[in-house]
């Protein structure tokens, strides 16, 4: 086993999926959420990523585009990016001149991370589909098409062969395939694209996904010479153990009424989750769902996520932190920046 030492390389990020806390708007979650890239590129962290979820009250937004564009102007350095843009729902080429426009306004700092799942329930998917026939077997096709809009590079004969995709320009966005089974970790070896499990998601088999993609990595010319793999992870960081366990419990309330099919539209207060009437069965739940979380203090924290870095042999890790203070969230990611030596900057 690898020492600490050797293993305190890993690079960290941000995912965030823009909460909107108890007591506060969906406008305030938004400034909170600005105010957390700022801070988090300030500590060095390497990305700051968005997610795309419909038609869902206690989310702040469903256009992780829209956002990133807007999270990159407010910010100087950090990658900013999609994690991820659900292909199957849209044109790969719309999607293409989206990112090249973000691409040419923050060059060297957008992150395309492509999902195939919906992103949302059953009523959501037909209207974003609505009068047209989508088929998720051709995602592989089109983050092909995609692949090439970015890079100029549609192969001969190809239907679009002559099709640009503007603004043309040298620089592409990194391209990353997202899942949460082998079979985005098999889609993703294929292409020659980069990785990330969703392992926050608490599917199993992850370790086993990612260990897959990196030893049936194919090179795609165009993108990446070697596989590049990551995984994202939930975790609250304090600075002791009880407070941690404290702040833990609004997410232990939100993906309990997620699992009950009892969603909330908001993430709750402590104190609300606290009061909540839990059975026995709830408290099981609960317990299980704590088993895939990282909650402690910064040297714990660090331990588990080294730890997890090694199991899964990925090179970072995208830390989702849903704290209901927003002060309280922040001191958690900088926690976690001082346990690592990361560096800050003013």
């Amino acid at each position: 086993m690898l020492s600490i030492d050797n293993r305190s390389h890993i690079k960290l990020g941000i995912l965030d999926q823009v909460y909107v806390s108890e007591g506060r708007s969906a406008a305030e979650a938004l400034q909170e959420a600005t105010r957390l890239a700022q801070e988090t590129e300030k500590l060095g962290y390497s990305r700051y990523w968005v997610s795309e979820h419909h038609s869902m009250p206690a989310l702040a937004f469903s256009s992780p585009e829209v956002l990133v564009a807007h999270l990159a102007a407010a910010t100087s350095r950090i990658r900013v990016g999609s994690g991820g843009i659900m292909l199957p729902h849209y044109s790969a080429y719309k999607v293409a001149e989206n990112f090249r426009l973000l691409e040419a306004l923050h060059p060297g700092r957008i992150d395309l991370g492509l999902g195939r799942a919906p992103g949302g329930m059953p009523l959501a998917t037909r209207a974003l589909q609505q009068d047209k026939y989508v088929d998720v077997n051709k995602y592989p096709n089109q983050v092909l098409d995609l692949i090439g809009y970015l890079h100029e590079a549609m192969p001969a004969g190809h239907r679009f062969e002559k099709l640009l995709a503007v603004p043309s320009i040298p620089t592409a966005p990194e391209i990353w395939l997202l899942g949460s089974s082998g079979e985005s970790a098999r889609i993703a070896a294929q292409l020659g694209t980069s990785y990330a499990f969703a392992e926050f998601f608490g599917t199993p088999g992850g370790q086993e996904a990612t260990k897959y993609y990196n030893e049936h990595f194919e090179r795609n010319g165009l993108l990446e010479e070697r596989p590049r793999s990551m995984i994202a992870v939930l975790a609250i960081c304090a600075e002791t153990e009880e407070e941690a366990n404290r702040l833990s419990k609004s997410s232990d309330l939100l993906f309990l009424g997620i699992r009950t099919g009892m969603e909330m539209p908001y993430l709750p207060s402590v104190q609300t989750a606290i009061e909540y009437p839990y059975t026995d069965i709830d408290l099981l739940a609960i317990e299980q769902i704590r088993q895939r979380r990282l909650i402690g203090t910064p040297a714990q924290v660090k331990e588990q996520l080294l730890q997890m870095g090694q199991d899964y042999n990925v090179g970072e890790i995208l830390i989702n932190s849903p704290i209901h203070d927003p002060q309280a969230r922040i001191r958690s990611y900088e926690l976690i920046a001082d346990a690592f030596g990361m560096h800050t900057t003013i």
